[in-house]
């Protein structure tokens, strides 16, 4: 357990999360026989999800039409820091189902999660099929650069083209991005360069573009946040949550270079003990027949089910992806025992 903890906080952004964190834990007295919750408290569901807090509040909203007499709670946690929380606390937290937990960090925590293999995964594109059977997908998250023209106007500068053209100097602290320990938006980035460019030229080049960089963000929201309040020119952020922005009135643009879009796959489970209970396992049920497909409808659209279409208004289409092999838990460990901010 020890080794888990330390691989998982090495890609958080600290310490300081974790306690905080654990300190949260439950400690109960008495127990059901389905896992870790008060006797008294079998209707009671908490979700911890690192989804966007208006995707979090359609998804609560859903489920309390659906099961009124459920007392259902949803946490937002950006993904590293959920997944320290798991690895920290194991069978004992108070969570009873994740949700948007990026792969690579659900591989971590795979010991302390439920089986639900029983849930047929043909429904599934071929590279969201998960062989452990201990997580199902949820999300495809799609990256792309966005640019706020007003912002980029009133400084002067030109729409960028390329990754290069965000090192220019005249771009000084009007770039955003995810820090890649603490968000699996900022890390796909990371992980795409790489894989384009090699590893010391990508990291030489993260390293010229934090002298542009206002504020390496917690969350994948943050660089669309910042475009939003015009705080900065450029993002380096999740093109739904753009899109949202946009369908939202946002004068914002969204742009892929030529190494194409990165993305991350992002899964939901249930920890090891909750899974005899039956609220949560009529929620996760719920989420598997209804809600992921309806998140797909409404906010994600890029592909993790056969068959689906992208309905999401000004939603790019025919995106060209960039190169994300060899994407697993121990190069993410890797890569980010090299990531200096």
């Amino acid at each position: 357990m020890k080794k888990i903890i330390g691989l998982i906080l090495v890609l958080t952004l600290g310490a300081a999360m974790l306690l905080s964190a654990c300190s949260g834990s439950g400690k109960q007295d008495a127990t059901t026989a389905g896992g870790n919750v008060p006797a008294g408290d079998d209707n009671k569901v908490v979700i911890y999800s690192g989804a966007e807090e208006y995707r979090n509040e359609y998804f609560l909203k859903r489920i309390t039409e659906e099961f009124p007499d459920y007392d259902v709670t949803i946490e937002y946690m950006p993904t590293g820091n959920l997944a320290a929380k798991l690895a920290a606390e194991g069978t004992e937290t108070d969570m009873d189902i994740f949700y948007d937990l990026d792969f690579s960090y659900a591989g971590l925590v795979e010991q302390y999660l439920a089986d639900v293999s029983e849930y047929d995964q043909s429904i599934y594109v071929d590279d969201c099929k998960v062989e452990s059977g201990r997580y199902l997908a949820a999300t495809r998250n799609g990256g792309a650069i966005i640019v706020n023209p007003d912002v980029l106007a009133s400084n002067g500068l030109e729409e960028p083209t390329c990754y290069e053209d965000l090192l220019k100097p005249e771009y000084k602290d009007l770039v955003s991005m995810p820090n890649p320990k603490s968000s699996g938006t900022g890390y796909m980035f990371v992980k795409s360069l790489v894989n384009a460019w090699g590893e010391d030229e990508a990291f030489e080049y993260f390293d010229k573009l934090a002298e542009n960089v206002l504020q390496f963000t917690e969350s994948g929201s943050g660089p669309v946040n910042a475009l939003v309040q015009g705080e900065v020119a450029v993002g380096l952020g999740m093109t739904a949550r753009a899109v949202t922005a946009i369908n939202e009135g946002a004068n914002l643009k969204i742009l892929f270079f030529e190494e194409g879009s990165p993305y991350s796959l992002y899964g939901y489970a249930i920890p090891e003990g909750k899974q005899n209970r039956q609220a949560v396992k009529d929620v996760f049920d719920f989420f598997y027949n209804t809600l992921v497909a309806e998140d797909k409808e409404l906010y994600y659209p890029e592909q993790v089910f056969v068959g689906q279409e992208n309905k999401v208004e000004n939603y790019p289409t025919d995106i060209k992806y960039a190169d994300m092999s060899g994407n697993t838990t121990e190069e993410k460990t890797r890569l980010m025992d090299k990531w200096e901010y």
